[in-house]
């Protein structure tokens, strides 16, 4: 039995991870920390009750490594940065949930981000944590860094074409689509019910976090520097990711080659579905699979993916490292 420790522990993501921890047979949450929380877990995730009844608490990093073996990070950038040091220190395992280890370069962190990176020299050597990528190099890992749910989407979605060389590198254009709930459980005036119902919208015109993150693994996946025009679209419902994805093959493709090498890319990964058909968010709700699916039209080919936001798009992606970090099965407590 792993002893698990969860660090901002109010929010979705930690939610959900706690969710699904409760069915895992090899794992047991003993800490669920909050430095502005100190009643009972179900008090502030009421959707525990009888699960998690116990108090959070603002422990020590000493008192952490005491009574867990591994963490799960739910805190936002900056402050993850700040705490993962001592952590690792002091000797636990960490999935990290934040965007604070995903870039390789500081400088590249630091323009996105707006903060000089306290930790630069685990930057480019801390394991992304996208198992269908990069599942080997997750095992036996001391820190691991969950994506975030766009870059799972897109990436997922564009692995397969700029591995394979089938696309130009620089013609991508993603168009994504997120729930309210990727914003987070802060308020804020633009996730506010009479400010975001009925409505859609984009934001983020070409500065998104996700962009460089995106170029990045793709770059790293291809043989080529790759480049992506990334925007991301507001929808008014919970949850959910719908990417949709144009590029410009290099030579004639049709159809049905898109959808075999996206067979064949993602052959024995569990949570990859390779669709013929059109996809939709409520397909992946509350799982921790990604849809995808191909089509050529005019000779530009276009592929559309899904995944839950707060799924594979972050807790259940965590949960999938946690897994290939303890050397369990991958699909434990996810299927």
């Amino acid at each position: 039995m792993v002893r698990v420790a969860i660090i901002g522990g109010t929010g979705y993501t930690a939610l959900e991870v706690m969710r699904l921890l409760h069915r895992h047979p090899q794992a047991e949450v003993k800490v669920v920390s909050s430095r502005s929380e100190s009643g009972p877990v179900s008090s502030v995730h009421t959707s525990l009750s009888g699960m998690f009844d116990f108090n959070m608490t603002n422990p020590s990093v000493t008192e952490i490594a005491e009574l867990a073996d591994v963490v799960f990070c739910c805190l936002p950038h900056k402050a993850s940065m700040d705490a993962i040091p001592s952590l690792l220190s002091a000797g636990l395992k960490v999935v990290d949930l934040s965007a604070d280890y995903r870039l390789s370069d500081p400088s590249v962190y630091e323009k996105w981000y707006g903060h000089v990176h306290t930790d630069p020299t685990r930057l480019g050597n801390t394991v992304y944590g996208l198992p269908e990528l990069y599942r080997d190099r997750i095992k036996g890992q001391d820190l691991i860094a969950n994506p975030g749910c766009y870059t799972s989407t897109s990436i997922l979605a564009l692995a397969p074409f700029v591995s394979g060389g089938l696309i130009e590198p620089s013609s991508i254009i993603i168009d994504a689509k997120s729930g309210v709930s990727g914003a987070g459980r802060a308020p804020k005036l633009g996730t506010l019910y009479a400010e975001c119902n009925e409505s859609f919208s984009a934001y983020g015109v070409g500065t998104h976090r996700h962009m460089p993150e995106i170029e990045q693994i793709l770059s790293d996946v291809s043989s080529e520097n790759v480049e992506v025009l990334f925007t991301p679209h507001l929808v008014p419902m919970d949850r959910g990711i719908f990417a949709t994805i144009y590029a410009t093959p290099k030579a004639e493709l049709t159809e049905k080659q898109a959808i075999e090498s996206l067979r064949e890319f993602y052959s024995g990964n569990p949570f990859v579905r390779v669709v013929s058909h059109l996809p939709k968010t409520k397909d992946v709700a509350y799982t921790n699979y990604c849809d995808i699916t191909a089509r050529v039209v005019k000779g530009r080919l276009m592929i559309l993916a899904v995944l839950d936001n707060m799924i594979k798009g972050a807790a259940g992606v965590a949960v999938q490292n946690f897994n290939l970090m303890c050397d369990f099965d991958e699909t434990t407590a996810l299927l």
